[in-house]
């Protein structure tokens, strides 16, 4: 569960009041203003309120959360602020709104006068359903459901992308490189601005005096410029902190460049990096990346649950990612982000409250509610015939070759080992698979067996991630035993870049021998036995 009581200023609400909270953020200098959004869809705002940032109409400072009924029943689904601070959202019909700060026209509104209530931003953006928005120090953006990018405010370094160092004061559409692009992700550090578009590739522009744009330089960007160093991968998030970047791909590996003054890229020194790194490869999936443009924190989670912070935590410099006991990256902010301020607009959820998905990984293995078990190696499986039935076509033709009446209460499962079923019957109430490459091999066995194809994937992925000198030639085995060829190939790849050091274990002797003539003739045409 997200509790908001780990940021300081929410102990100012009462227990009612928190148990009221759908959606909230902690943004300002030292974290000391904050909104919540009700179930009701009501929007309330607390705090110092530096340059009218709560949006209530006037400069007073609130310990009292106040009403903003200008944006009640809005449904607001993201919200972004600033240095100065400011604050910018955008609701579910894609409209968007501003107040607080303006000396740069952050708010988007022609002027520079301070947005002293919220007031939605209309040029260039009435005509557009807008569904994300980010902001740096000044400076804000704004995407559109069909792609299009736009941007206003200081420009000081480039960072509105629109050619020349000029504020603007009216949100302008990013274009240059990004002509033709449709954008998936943005978001902004102090001064620089960074676009995932939905190929994969990465755009930065802006202040790029640290490398956070990943050019290979450290020269500032008027416009939008390709991250050419990832263009072998394909990046679905982008997140940046105040002067450094991280990247996360489709296959779960992360990047960073970057300022590192801190340690924030996480590659164990303090060196600036002008181009993408892979970080934390050593650890499984990453499924998750956070930082703040007001931070010099970063923080990731992996697809078992795991949340790694490193970078400033409580005035510590951690050069590379620490394993926490969190459960989300939010926690790494409220406790150890310095200022402790949310790295985006959190959605809480309570004790009383699970998504379907929850729920049914809470029931797996559950004698109370199952109404079967499988048997194996003498261990039972609790389990309910209709989520395999949904889930699983094998289990579907299975159970309907049963009359009700003779269905069996136990099934004797012997093909399989229980760590190899049990992650296979998991995997159909969570969607996640986690085994060593070693038990991956036998689940990917079951998956072959049971047309499992988007297991047989994800099990693929999996040894691809543990393949190591030792175990290298099993994993090949396995992969042409179970006609996996884009993992054959990746693993005959590795035992070729490792030959030496591969041929002097156990298991590349113990190799069937049809297979091991079949290695060593294919490797010498690939020159690998020169010597």
């Amino acid at each position: 569960m997200v509790d908001v009581g780990k940021w300081p200023i929410f102990t100012l609400l009462s227990p009612q009041e928190i148990a009221s909270i759908r959606k909230a953020c902690v943004f300002g200098t030292s974290a000391n203003e904050a909104i919540y959004i009700t179930h009701n869809d009501e929007v309330f705002v607390f705090g110092l309120n530096c340059s009218n940032c709560l949006g209530t109409g006037d400069n007073q400072s609130t310990i009292v959360p106040k009403k903003l009924e200008a944006l009640c029943g809005k449904k607001i689904s993201s919200l972004s602020y600033g240095s100065g601070p400011h604050v910018v959202l955008c609701t579910e019909d894609g409209e968007v709104y501003a107040w607080g700060h303006n000396g740069y026209s952050q708010l988007g509104n022609g002027t520079t006068n301070q947005g002293i209530t919220p007031v939605q931003v209309c040029t260039n953006l009435l005509i557009k359903k807008v569904v994300e928005v980010a902001c740096g120090s000044h400076h804000s953006m704004a995407l559109s459901v069909d792609g299009d990018l736009y941007a206003w405010g200081y420009n000081n370094c480039g960072q509105v992308g629109s050619g020349s160092t000029a504020n603007q004061p009216t949100p302008r559409r990013v274009s240059n490189c990004l002509q033709g692009k449709i954008v998936v992700g943005i978001a902004c550090g102090q001064t620089s601005s960074m676009a995932v578009v939905n190929n994969g590739e990465v755009y930065g522009w802006g202040y790029n005096g640290n490398g956070q744009l990943g050019l290979g330089n450290n020269g500032n960007q008027l416009t939008p410029c390709r991250v050419a160093a990832l263009h072998s991968v394909c990046v679905l998030q982008i997140a940046c902190g105040y002067a450094h970047t991280l990247a996360l791909t489709d296959e779960g590996l992360l990047y960073a460049w970057g300022a590192n003054t801190y340690g924030q890229l996480g590659t164990g020194n303090k060196s600036n990096q002008l181009s993408p790194v892979q970080i934390m490869m050593e650890k499984e999936r990453v499924v998750e990346i956070a930082a703040c443009h007001s931070a010099h924190t970063s923080a990731a989670k992996t697809q078992s649950g795991q949340v790694f912070m490193w970078g400033q935590c409580r005035g510590q410099s951690v050069t590379f990612p620490h394993l926490t006991h969190f459960a989300c990256t939010d926690d790494v902010f409220a406790c150890f982000a310095t200022p402790a301020v949310m790295w985006r607009l959190l959605s809480v959820e309570h004790e009383d409250f699970l998504t379907v998905a929850e729920s049914l990984k809470k029931e797996f293995d559950s004698p109370e509610t199952s109404d079967l078990k499988f048997r194996v190696d003498g261990k039972y499986i609790h389990v309910h015939k209709a989520v395999l039935k949904i889930r699983c076509e094998h289990f579907r033709t299975m159970f309907q070759s049963y009359w009700n009446e003779d269905m069996k209460e136990v099934i004797e499962i012997d093909q399989f080992s229980y760590p190899v079923y049990r992650a296979f019957l998991e995997y159909l109430y969570t969607d996640s698979v986690d085994l060593p490459p070693e038990d991956a091999i036998g689940l990917l066995d079951l998956a072959t067996s049971y047309c499992e194809n988007r297991l047989k994937k994800l099990c693929q992925h999996i040894i691809k991630r543990g393949i190591t000198v030792e175990n290298a030639f099993s994993l090949l085995s396995a992969a042409v035993r179970y006609d996996a060829e884009d993992l054959e190939e990746f693993c005959f790849k590795f035992c070729v870049n490792h030959l030496t050091e591969v041929t002097q274990t156990t298991a590349f002797w113990q190799m069937d021998g049809p297979l091991l003539k079949e290695f060593i003739a294919k490797a010498s045409k690939c020159g690998a036995f020169k010597n």
